[in-house]
Order: C-alpha cells, then sequence, then structure tokens
C-alpha cells in the first residue's frame, strides 16, 4: 500500500484538529463537578459505561477497521498480542505497589490501579487515533474534520473512563482532570510522531495494526478491571445500565 505523503504547508489546520479531538477527553472528566457525594452506585455506573464504551468501540470500529485493512488473521493475532502487552503489563506492575500510593481514599483506594491502567490504555489508544486524524485532515481536509468530531464524541466517556476512578481513590478532582488531560495530550503527540518519524512510511497497514494492538489492549482492561470492579458491589444493575448506555454513546458517536 503506497504511503501516505505529507506536506508540510497542510499541517498546522489537521495538527490543531488532533488537538480538539483529544482533549475532549478533558470533557469527560468534569462529570466529577456533578458529583456532590461519593454514591457507589454513581461509580459502578460510570464503570458500566466505560467498559460499554471501550468494548464496543474496540470490536466495531478499532478492531474492524484492522479486519478491513490487513485481514482476518493478521488483525486478530495483533489483537491477542494486545491483550497479552496488557497482560504482561499488569504482572509486572502489581496492584499491592500501586495500593502503597499515599493520601488514597481508603473506602475506595481498589480503585486507584484500575484509574492508572486505563490511563494507560487509553493513552496508548490516543496515539493511532491522532495519527489518523492528523492524516485524514491532510489527505481530505473535509474527512479529517468528520473524524475529529467523531474521536472527539467518543473520547468524552473515555474521559469518565479515566478521571472517576481517580477522583474516587483519591479524592482529588485536579489529579483525575490531569490524568484524563494526559491520556488525551497523548493524541496530537501521536499527529507529531507521525509527521517527525513516519512522514514518508506509515501507511493505512500501519495504522490499522496499531488499532488491532490497541482493541486488544482495551479490551483485556475492560474485563480485568472495570467489569470486575463494577460487578463486585450490591448494584449491578446499575452496572448494566451504564454498560448499555456506554454502547449507545459510542453508536451514536460512530454513527454520525
Amino acid at each position: 500500500m503506497q504511503a501516505i505523503i505529507l506536506s508540510t504547508e497542510t499541517v498546522v489546520i489537521p495538527l490543531l484538529l488532533t488537538v480538539i479531538a483529544g482533549l475532549a477527553t478533558c470533557i469527560g472528566s468534569l462529570i466529577f463537578l456533578f458529583i456532590k457525594r461519593f454514591k457507589d452506585t454513581h461509580l459502578v455506573f460510570c464503570l458500566g459505561l466505560s467498559a460499554g464504551a471501550m468494548i464496543y468501540v474496540s470490536f466495531v470500529e478499532l478492531l474492524r477497521t484492522a479486519i478491513s485493512t490487513n485481514g482476518f488473521i493478521t488483525a486478530n493475532l495483533i489483537f491477542m498480542a494486545g491483550i497479552i502487552f496488557m497482560m504482561i503489563i499488569d504482572f509486572i506492575t502489581p496492584h499491592e505497589y500501586l495500593l502503597e500510593k499515599e493520601g488514597l481514599n481508603p473506602e475506595y483506594k481498589q480503585l486507584y490501579p484500575t484509574g492508572v491502567f486505563i490511563a494507560i490504555g487509553i493513552t496508548i489508544h490516543n496515539f493511532p487515533e491522532g495519527m489518523a486524524v492528523f492524516l485524514s485532515g491532510v489527505a481530505n481536509l473535509h474527512l479529517g474534520i468528520a473524524l475529529a468530531i467523531a474521536i472527539a464524541a467518543h473520547n468524552i466517556p473515555e474521559g469518565i473512563a479515566v478521571s472517576m476512578p481517580i477522583y474516587y481513590s483519591t479524592k482529588s478532582k485536579g489529579k483525575a482532570f490531569l490524568y484524563s488531560f494526559l491520556s488525551g495530550i497523548a493524541e496530537p503527540i501521536g499527529a507529531i510522531i507521525a509527521l517527525v518519524f513516519f512522514y514518508n512510511i506509515l501507511t493505512e497497514s500501519i495504522i490499522g495494526n496499531l488499532y488491532a494492538f490497541v482493541a486488544g489492549i482495551m479490551v483485556f482492561i475492560s474485563f480485568d478491571e472495570l467489569l470486575p470492579q463494577a460487578f463486585q458491589t450490591d448494584h449491578h444493575h446499575h452496572a448494566i445500565y451504564g454498560l448499555l448506555f456506554g454502547i449507545m454513546v459510542m453508536m451514536f458517536s460512530l454513527a454520525f
């Protein structure tokens, strides 16, 4: 497949599009402004929402794109590689180590590792998204704008996914916003990487492989971190409501 060629005269607006799309993650993190008291029902609903959003976008958008670009077997092998990669990260970064962090909320401190792993997953996810928005904008500005809007829409629930566990576990709105911001800023960084290092070799096939890898990471996080945390309380129905709502949010964000 022919490499996507970039021109230095046409990079400014596409780069701005990646900034806007990436920082939409911060909008989702502002959910804590509406939470006056820590409630298990709020938390469980948002954990379910996060899992629904991440699972849906992984299978319906990321893996589907990889399959259409590189074929079923290749895409699924790389998808499994993403799962194994996150399993290794989970193994070498034991939760007990993260739970030793000072200043955690005793009631919800078990959520801190969950928030950290979600932040890692979303950050890795945002790198190829930033590349895709940037390269689409360079090739066709209208396409880049449309893609940036779609990604910004589904970055909002991803911001919730990052910020809620951090907010509940640390009681800090600033830390919740910071983790979300750092996850979102990975998107324009991905665009810069595409511009500086891969301007003459980055192809749709490579981006498809990245999408499959990221899909594996996000599916692992959903099933290993988000859903177990959501279902260990007595508010199972709230987790299901959140799961369905997260799926619907992603469905509509990808439809337009």
